[in-house]
């Protein structure tokens, strides 16, 4: 096996596992650390530690006007917003259920391309589409979730979050960023950590707590920052330079798995039986959405997204 096939398989297992891991590891940081406030610094001490590595690679760091307004843009949407945003939910909504629900963003993403696009449907991504609703469904409809404090508002948010993700995505494969995608990386990082600062002064955080956070809180944080943000996120972005998207989106069924599981073993959250029937539905759906065939015209150059 040669060197670049153990690197695609290390970072199949980085997108899979790691990522799959961040609801747990979130959900417990945000026990003790305030949301916006826990995303600035995971996001800011990753993409200050992404620039440097950039820098030591003998990367070109120059970055135009119109590159750091785009990058400020995709860092809002997608780390501001979509990751920060739902950190708070996690308060309210049990990590594996939470890692469900972001499991709809092929569908989201899908239903963004056909309005500013106007790609037509395929005959899979309708099914996709059709499975997904009746699995949200199944899963947001359950007595026990309708009737807990707060898991409405929680479940609300987390899919404004998915939306603002997809969104993100759409919005980077068009947009003028640093071609690097490493770079590109550290820029969003960086610009998204300067802009949750800000919000977390407007919403009056509690900055003291990081004084007091316990040892497993810390550990929590240390592996967002490491795994979550550095390594798998640059993994991220190497697969969809060397693998097609449709294989890169596969995270988007795994991740929850993984999540369910551990939020199961380790924090003890509860698995109903419609909560299994119900991801099952939402994941097929996913599945028929992220295996579609690419369509040969029109001809249409996407660039590959980069977060």
């Amino acid at each position: 096996m040669n060197k670049e096939k153990l690197l695609i398989i290390a970072s199949f297992f980085s997108i899979y596992f790691i990522w799959g891991s961040t609801y747990l590891l979130n959900k417990m940081a945000v026990a003790e650390i305030p949301p916006l406030l826990l995303a600035a610094v995971r996001f800011g001490i990753a993409g200050i530690l992404i620039l440097l590595i950039a820098k030591l690679l003998k990367k070109d760091l120059v970055i135009t006007k119109k590159q750091l307004l785009n990058s400020t843009i995709a860092g809002f949407l997608f780390l501001v917003y979509g990751n920060g945003v739902f950190v708070w939910a996690l308060k309210y909504v049990d990590s594996g259920f939470a890692a469900l629900l972001a499991s709809t963003q092929p569908l989201f993403v899908l239903f963004l391309l056909r309005l500013i696009d106007g790609k037509r449907l395929q005959r899979k991504s309708i099914i996709g589409v059709c499975l997904g609703i009746v699995g949200m469904y199944l899963l947001v409809s359950q007595k026990s979730i309708t009737t807990s404090d707060g898991m409405v508002l929680g479940i609300f948010m987390i899919f404004s979050c998915v939306l603002s993700w997809s969104y993100g995505s759409v919005f980077v494969s068009k947009a003028d960023v640093p071609k690097n995608f490493f770079v590109s990386t550290g820029y969003q990082m960086t610009m998204a950590s300067i802009l949750l600062i800000f919000w977390s002064q407007i919403f009056k955080e509690d900055y003291t707590v990081l004084s007091q956070i316990s040892p497993k809180v810390q550990f929590s944080v240390l592996a967002l920052i490491l795994f979550g943000s550095i390594v798998a996120f640059t993994s991220f972005n190497y697969l969809l330079k060397v693998v097609s998207p449709e294989k890169v989106s596969t995270s988007a069924y795994v991740n929850p798995v993984i999540a369910l599981f551990l939020g199961w073993y380790f924090l003890n959250e509860e698995l109903t039986t419609q909560s299994i029937v119900a991801s099952c539905v939402l994941l097929t759906g996913v599945y028929f959405i992220t295996s579609r065939k690419r369509i040969a015209k029109p001809k249409v150059t996407t660039k590959p997204q980069k977060i």
